[in-house]
């Protein structure tokens, strides 16, 4: 992970309030693709790049450890203060050098993250931790999401759009590849055994403010404010005005319906 833009405090904490869970449609994706190479008992999952853990406490009730590993010390911080399951642990690492015992992982997973990765290393380390037909899942959200509300539904995506628009210049190089779905990241996947799966879509209500929110913890909003805050304040609060207004709403609290659609890449070690 040599890219590190999510280590400040405050910004672990918008990550902590405003990122997404793990959809249930992509940890069933995965679960089922792990049952079907390895089968069961699914011992220990490792959840790379997990930030204040949403991802990772999602796989508690299916294995019988999980350990969420980020770069981040403050990112671990925000983690550890939610109370979750016995059996999920955080711990301060990197994505290439993973502190697990040779053979011993069934799951290697990374939510949002790999394009922050060096493949190369990272394949090694996932070559190395994992049982033999032990997976790993890399998956990422498609930018950018809809919004929907009543009849309009196309005007608050534009706004969304347009929100994107004016960050694109503070976008990190490592952004594009998501943009490009990941194909860079597909074709480092070293073991032969390799799948995608596209267009897995799934739906949230949210706030406005929520929304606000999970624009803020953008890495490249981050860069943004930090080189002229006062844009940045003033872009962010516009898209929130905007979106008031198509709605008619008096609040930052009306509930809407958010969009997204995501890609996984699954592989299993031979």
């Amino acid at each position: 992970m040599a890219w590190r833009l999510f280590e400040e405090q405050d910004h672990a904490v918008l990550y902590q309030k405003y990122r997404l869970p793990s959809p249930s449609q992509i940890r069933n994706l995965v679960l089922s693709y792990l049952k079907r190479k390895k089968g069961k008992p699914f011992t220990l999952a490792v959840d790379i790049g997990c930030g204040p853990g949403q991802s990772t406490r999602g796989l508690a009730s299916y294995f019988e450890q999980v350990v969420g590993i980020d770069v981040s010390g403050a990112q671990i911080e925000e983690a550890m203060k939610v109370d979750g399951p016995e059996n999920v642990s955080y711990r301060r690492g990197l994505a290439e050098e993973l502190e697990f015992e040779d053979g011993s992982v069934d799951l290697v997973t990374a939510g949002a993250a790999a394009h922050w990765f060096d493949m190369e290393k990272f394949m090694k380390e996932v070559e190395r931790i994992l049982k033999p037909k032990g997976c790993v899942a890399l998956y990422c959200y498609r930018p950018p999401f809809e919004l929907h509300y009543n009849d309009c539904s196309e005007q608050l995506t534009q706004i969304v759009q347009e929100m994107f628009k004016t960050l694109g210049p503070y976008q990190s190089e490592k952004c594009h590849i998501v943009q490009n779905e990941y194909k860079e990241i597909y074709h480092a996947i070293t073991f032969p055994d390799k799948e995608r799966v596209d267009d897995i879509s799934f739906k949230q209500q949210v706030s406005i403010s929520w929304i606000k929110g999970f624009f803020e913890s953008l890495s490249y909003y981050q860069t943004f404010r930090k080189k002229d805050p006062e844009c940045a304040k003033a872009s962010i609060e516009r898209m929130e005005q905007n979106i008031q207004q198509a709605l008619g709403a008096s609040s930052s609290e009306t509930v809407l319906e958010t969009k997204w659609t995501a890609f996984c890449l699954l592989a299993s070690k031979p």
